[in-house]
């Protein structure tokens, strides 16, 4: 694993991010479980701000600025956050058990992420239906439930980091049609995704807040609350 811990600074962190992406959200998590307050610069994506685009040429969410350092991949924020702080020992797993769950993580970013983007905007995509892409993406679904059959969470009866870089886009899926999604056979990712969502970590990342512009006075995500860490996921 080769993300670098987010170093200490004499500045605040200060994230670019949007609500609603999973990228973004599986950030934030990360920053959160970590206990580091960090400034949150919430995007509006057809606006996005000039300060985000002179830090990041890649001009998506997230962007995690930590002093001279800019962070603009989200496993890079979510893990460098943990290797700085790791309080509820999301790394804490063997080298083996790391190497799998950096596996599932690859395959979701790089073969589900696609379907998933072509089933919520089929209408993109009229070479096939809907319920072609959506097809598509049940392999990775059948994998993510066979994992869940005996554990609470993906590795173990407690969170890994591979549960959050995850989690993020098995709900997005699960959004486009949430009643479709229900009576499909994935008990033990329906229970597990349900779970998460109810989290109080994960309520406390989805709070809303308004467009930041550059004259705003700064709004500070901080983790020091104990709902926020300790209630059980």
């Amino acid at each position: 694993m080769n993300h670098t811990a987010i170093p200490t600074t004499d500045e605040p962190l200060i994230l670019y991010t949007f609500r609603r992406c999973p990228y973004a959200m599986r950030a934030r998590m990360g920053l959160a479980a970590s206990d580091l307050n960090f400034e949150i610069r919430e995007v509006v994506l057809r606006d996005k701000p000039a300060q985000m685009l002179t830090a990041s040429a890649k001009a998506t969410v997230p962007v995690l600025l930590a002093g001279d350092m800019v962070i603009d991949e989200s496993l890079d924020i979510l893990v460098g956050a943990l290797k700085h702080n790791d309080p509820l020992g999301w790394l804490d797993f063997s080298d083996n058990e790391l190497a799998q769950m950096q596996s599932i993580i690859s395959q979701c970013d790089t073969e589900f992420k696609p379907h998933l983007d072509h089933y919520k905007y089929s209408d993109r995509y009229p070479e096939f239906p809907e319920s072609h892409y959506r097809s598509l993406a049940h392999t990775f679904l059948d994998a993510l439930d066979t994992l869940l059959n005996s554990n609470a969470h993906l590795f173990s009866n407690r969170l890994s980091y591979a549960d959050i870089a995850v989690f993020p886009f098995i709900r997005q899926f699960a959004n486009v049609d949430a009643d479709w999604f229900k009576t499909q056979p994935y008990p033990n990712l329906q229970r597990w995704l349900a779970a998460l969502l109810d989290s109080h970590l994960f309520k406390a990342i989805m709070i809303k807040y308004p467009q930041w512009h550059v004259d705003d006075d700064p709004i500070y995500f901080e983790t020091t609350d104990t709902s926020v860490l300790n209630k059980p996921i």
